[in-house]
């Protein structure tokens, strides 16, 4: 984003010397705009400054250093707690739990029933969908203009966001963020899945975000609906996820709650 900088100069009145006729005060006392060179004051583009700004703006949601949220499922309550700094995580749910301290990712199963999910596929994967647009702000990312999206007569525009190699754990996903042009807000977002696999996906899924609450400054999902598609264009709603008892804050967390107890088993 740029912006031209006025600055106001106030020419005080000079007091002459002695032998010469001072001035009048009218032609000394200027109030002048000055215009300079442009000054950029964004590191990203324009157009997901926008969407940030709807939300709060990037400069906010890097005061935060902690976000927890609660979802319900048919299996019971799951409540992720995330450290926006070094994306240490706890997963609770009623069967299990799954860490990640920053380096290490763990599983510790409750009352004996087995874990049969797939713990790094999963890791950070609700964080990634709840903490939109946000955590498009993160380092390694490009943007790049995109066909827009038209979904029941009304048109979104759409940025394209792609990871530089190495990046996450699948460097090679993409992303399509659509937002309204008015109003700047985010309304969907294009995933493709590539974990586990050599190439990218030419397969967009779609949610829609257009439930929204503030917390903290920031605007953020009250729930998101993921819907069917069908050649990279969202048809019909197939469900929603809702998120319960958030807190964003600027408290930092005790690491030692991201640390793996006795008894868990390290996720290789």
């Amino acid at each position: 984003m740029k912006k031209i900088i006025y600055v106001s100069l106030l020419a005080v009145i000079a007091l002459a010397c002695k032998n010469e006729t001072k001035q009048d005060a009218t032609e000394v006392l200027e109030v002048e705009a000055v215009t300079t060179e442009d000054v950029t004051t964004s590191i990203y583009p324009e157009s997901i400054t926008k969407v940030f700004n709807a939300h709060g703006n990037i400069e906010q949601w890097n005061k935060m250093q902690t976000l927890s949220f609660t979802i319900t499922k048919p299996s019971g309550v799951e409540k992720t707690t995330k450290d926006l700094k070094t994306r240490a995580e706890l997963i609770d749910t009623p069967t299990y739990t799954q860490g990640f301290d920053g380096e290490t990712l763990w599983i510790n199963e409750k009352d004996g029933k087995a874990y049969n999910g797939k713990p790094k596929f999963y890791k950070g994967l609700m964080f990634y969908f709840y903490a939109m647009p946000f955590v498009f702000g993160d380092d390694g990312i490009s943007y790049t203009e995109t066909e827009p999206l038209i979904f029941e007569g009304k048109t979104y525009p759409g940025i394209l966001i792609s990871y530089e190699a190495g990046v996450g754990e699948s460097s090679n996903d993409q992303y399509k963020i659509f937002y309204d042009a008015e109003t700047g807000h985010m309304q969907w977002l294009g995933y493709t899945v590539t974990f586990g696999k050599a190439e990218g996906s030419p397969d967009f899924h779609f949610i829609r975000y257009n439930n929204w609450q503030t917390v903290n400054g920031l605007v953020i999902p009250k729930s998101i609906d993921w819907y069917n598609y069908e050649n990279n264009v969202p048809t019909e709603k197939r469900n929603t996820v809702e998120f319960t008892d958030v807190v964003l804050s600027e408290k930092v967390l005790d690491k030692a709650m991201f640390s793996m107890p006795a008894g868990a088993t390290v996720i290789d």
